[in-house]
């Protein structure tokens, strides 16, 4: 399948970890210069060592930016610096996330607008900033993560729902209306994915063990995915091998929303 990525500037939030790197990886593999952006310079440079060596041309085509999603102006900055060390922009990547798992009467003010802020706040000014780029240019692509818990309430979750749900229904909204404009907005609903964020979750618990035993027991396939299991169906809708594929919420979560 010829996914006609070659030369296609990504611009991947998050690209330090998990999904977000893994996105990164198969977009240099399919010949895309990438941007990835995180919080932590020195585990960037730790990431762009690691990426250039995986291929002998990939040092020329993977940069990182500093900065965090939360924080409107470094948003706004994560594009304008893609514009300005890779000379354009077809495609973002809105990959940077946190959770904690929480009751409602754990959650203060500084713990929501952390989570909101992150999740939501971060991808919509993604965004915007890129869709400014992708009007003027005639054509543009949008993958935002979101999760199962986008699709369905999930235990000790409310706020960490609230913020992917959110990001399912706007990437549709957006969807509708960027179509005429030639930007295709699509978002994918992971399950349970093997991460550093799980692996965060599992050092919170008492029994580790257990607690992965049974996140397990609860999908019908058996396990729980990887992050290059997602990382394919990002870079197949920000692709050329799916054109006509704007406003879906793609589920890549072993089953566990299938019933």
């Amino acid at each position: 399948m010829d996914l006609q990525l070659h030369n296609k500037v990504v611009l991947v939030t998050g690209g330090t970890s998990g999904i977000g790197l893994s996105s990164a990886e198969i977009f240099l593999q399919e010949g895309a210069r990438v941007m990835i952006s995180g919080r932590n310079a020195e585990r960037g440079r730790k990431v762009l060592q690691q990426l250039s060596s995986t291929q002998s041309d990939a040092v020329e085509r993977v940069q990182f930016v500093s900065g965090d999603v939360a924080v409107v102006r470094d948003c706004q900055h994560m594009v304008s610096h893609t514009l300005e060390q890779l000379g354009g922009l077809d495609i973002v990547v809105n990959s940077a996330g946190i959770s904690f798992n929480h009751q409602i009467d754990d959650i203060d003010e500084a713990s929501f607008d952390r989570l909101i802020n992150t999740n939501l706040k971060g991808s919509y000014f993604i965004c915007k900033y890129a869709v400014q780029q992708f009007r003027a240019q005639g054509h543009g692509n949008i993958v935002n993560v979101s999760s199962d818990a986008g699709l369905q309430g999930n235990k000790e979750l409310s706020l960490y729902c609230a913020s992917k749900g959110a990001i399912t229904i706007m990437s549709k909204a957006l969807a509708v209306d960027l179509a005429p404009h030639n930007i295709r907005v699509n978002c994918v609903c992971p399950g349970d994915i093997h991460t550093p964020m799980l692996d965060a979750d599992l050092q919170r618990e008492s029994d580790p063990a257990a607690y992965l035993q049974g996140l397990t027991e609860l999908y019908p396939i058996g396990r729980l995915g990887r992050a290059e299991e997602v990382a394919r169906v990002i870079v197949f809708l920000a692709s050329e091998a799916s054109p006509f594929t704007t406003g879906a919420a793609w589920s890549v979560d072993g089953g566990i929303t299938a019933y």
